[in-house]
């Protein structure tokens, strides 16, 4: 069984994936990042402006791989408070974004940090986290595109954070938009990961669009498919190596090897060891990646691909695992849109002709 979209691919190959028809629908993103969704737009045949990012050195590493008619170095708040925006900007077919989510993850603090302003990393601005998702329906509300997309982690779906979920349909609904919520795997979708993710995707509702349908089943994608270059050594004077050689078949991650061996410590189940006869975990930004035969961390090619990014992208001084992590799977993005222009757009464009 072949995969739509080829995960292992070059920027050099150019636009749009192969066998995919160029339809020149137009995007703009904001928390564009490296441009993982960028990319999945291309591939799947759509003019991608380019978008909004806050970040400097991140900012820099988009246009020097993806050259975006416009990319705008600003807060998402301010960017969304204009009064004027370009011409083009009021006419666009999909509007696209992925609001920061580690106020909602399972892995953070959760409730805990609701309400409270975070600076990123790099030292921007402090922002409310959650809040970011109403600054962006806030511009979807002014710049009116037909399609509006939204990507957020699995975990805004459990607890308390269902509320929220409710609040951001209701922003939707009020800024003219239906709305629906998927739950997807990017295991099968063709990216050799195990990324569960949420989206919101919103039609405008004066197009009366049929509801859309998303289902997926491609073969899954182990990482002894990916297998490739030698990544660096864990020194074996370091715990990490300690641990690594304690471990046996059944462990997922250090933190197993934590509990079974250091009294039921629970810790380090950010650091994933990675079987050959798996598909790989979730890779975010703050994780780790260890070969389970081999004492050593995944090659920059192994995590491109377990990322669907491609080999000859230009990361610049900025970690590949970091960026990678931070961004979602193009072939992720290019799968979800190519059926949203298949769905929706090739019809509607038929009806106005």
């Amino acid at each position: 069984m072949s995969h739509k979209f080829a995960y292992k691919w070059n920027l050099a190959d150019g636009y749009p994936a192969k066998g995919i028809e160029k339809h020149n629908l137009k995007v703009f993103g904001t928390f564009i990042c490296g441009g993982g969704s960028t990319m999945g737009y291309k591939l799947a045949g759509f003019d991608h402006f380019g978008g909004v990012e806050i970040d400097p050195p991140i900012a820099d590493i988009y246009k020097t791989n993806h050259h975006p008619k416009y990319l705008y170095l600003e807060d998402i708040r301010d960017f969304a408070n204009k009064d004027k925006f370009e011409e083009e900007l009021y006419n666009l077919d999909i509007l696209d974004g992925s609001p920061p989510c580690s106020s909602f993850s399972m892995a953070g603090n959760r409730e805990k940090d609701w309400g409270k302003e975070k600076v990123f990393r790099e030292g921007q601005a402090n922002q409310r986290l959650d809040d970011l998702f109403f600054d962006y329906i806030k511009l979807a509300k002014k710049l009116q595109p037909k399609v509006v997309i939204a990507e957020n982690v699995k975990g805004i779906l459990a607890g308390n954070a269902k509320v929220y979920v409710k609040k951001i349909k209701e922003a939707f609904i009020d800024a003219g938009y239906q709305v629906q919520l998927f739950l997807l795997n990017s295991a099968t979708m063709g990216v050799p990961q195990k990324r569960e993710r949420v989206f919101f995707i919103c039609q405008r509702n004066d197009l009366r669009l049929p509801e859309l349908k998303l289902s997926f089943n491609e073969k899954p994608i182990l990482y002894n498919d990916i297998e490739e270059g030698i990544g660096k050594e864990l020194n074996k004077n370091t715990l990490y190596y300690k641990r690594w050689a304690k471990r046996i078949n059944t462990d997922s991650d250090f933190c197993d090897i934590c509990i079974r061996t250091e009294g039921g410590k629970k810790s380090n189940f950010s650091i994933k060891l990675i079987h050959k006869t798996q598909i790989p975990f979730t890779l975010v930004s703050g994780s780790d990646f260890i070969k389970y035969d081999k004492p050593e961390f995944l090659s920059n090619k192994e995590l491109c691909q377990i990322g669907s990014f491609p080999l000859d992208y230009n990361f610049k001084k900025i970690d590949v695992k970091y960026l990678i992590g931070m961004s979602v799977p193009p072939i992720m993005t290019a799968q979800i849109s190519y059926q949203i222009y298949l769905q929706w757009f090739k019809n509607l464009n038929k009806n106005n002709d």
